[in-house]
């Protein structure tokens, strides 16, 4: 038998589909919080968010309209879910050129009040300059962002509040077990420049005790310790300068931390 003659037994009605099928994008970045001259940097972790407009396109109310969301809409027909992704997230906010990664697809029932919606969560983090230029557009009557701290006290729609915790858990595997951190520090950093952009996603001690981390640091491979070259940026007394060095294959996680 075919696919063709199967085709002809087969009951679509039989089945019942979905009523809409979404992507949704988180946006973090890492801002500098506090940083003055001779004292150690203060970093905070920031996402992404659009409210969403009281009103659609025909002026009737919009679903969850007021709301804090993540960027995102409906995918369609002819693109894949990270398609729709890239196109919601610029159509909403007008940030393009983001390299977002897809980490869980969301269809618990009852999670939109417009019917059985499943979505694609998709995220990325990048430097603040990726940012910059983002203003509201499309279903979105503002665009901001927030410390997870924030957030917290924010009305939000949809299942988002699940989507933010889990986002949270993929950059935080990330800057752990991978060298991304160094997208937010400068080409030769001290120990305390990266512990201040680690810190913004853990609290374990190996990273948040000064004598532990400065030890850590002068152990890593993929670290270079540049003899002879200091700053006075996050100290009065010259600190030592380090950079990332490129390598292929790295052990996870790469700073020995649980999480």
């Amino acid at each position: 038998m075919t696919n063709e003659d199967a085709l002809k037994k087969y009951d679509v009605k039989k089945y019942r589909t979905p009523d809409g099928y979404t992507s949704d994008i988180a946006i973090f970045t890492i801002m500098t919080k506090e940083a003055e001259s001779y004292k150690k940097p203060v970093m905070e972790l920031k996402l992404m968010l659009i409210k969403r407009a009281a009103t659609n396109a025909e002026g009737h109310p919009n679903i969850e309209g007021d709301k804090w969301a993540l960027p995102g809409g409906f995918v369609q027909a002819n693109e894949t879910a990270l398609q729709a992704a890239k196109r919601e997230l610029q159509e909403e906010t007008g940030v393009q050129g983001v390299h977002v990664k897809h980490f869980g697809v969301y269809d618990r029932p009852g999670r939109d009040p417009r019917g059985w919606i499943i979505t694609n969560a998709h995220y990325a983090i990048v430097p603040e300059r990726h940012l910059m230029h983002r203003q509201a557009n499309d279903d979105a009557s503002e665009v901001e962002l927030f410390t997870l701290e924030e957030i917290n006290h924010l009305a939000l729609a949809f299942d988002h509040e699940d989507i933010i915790k889990h986002a949270v858990q993929a950059i935080t595997a990330d800057l752990l077990q991978t060298t991304a951190a160094k997208n937010f520090l400068p080409p030769t950093f001290t120990y305390s420049e990266l512990q201040a952009v680690l810190r913004t996603v853990t609290n374990d001690p190996v990273i948040t005790s000064d004598p532990a981390f400065s030890r850590k640091i002068k152990s890593l491979p993929f670290i270079e310790k540049l003899d002879g070259q200091t700053t006075t940026r996050t100290s009065k007394q010259p600190t030592q300068l380090f950079r990332f060095v490129e390598m292929e294959d790295i052990i996870k996680p790469i700073y020995s931390v649980k999480y």
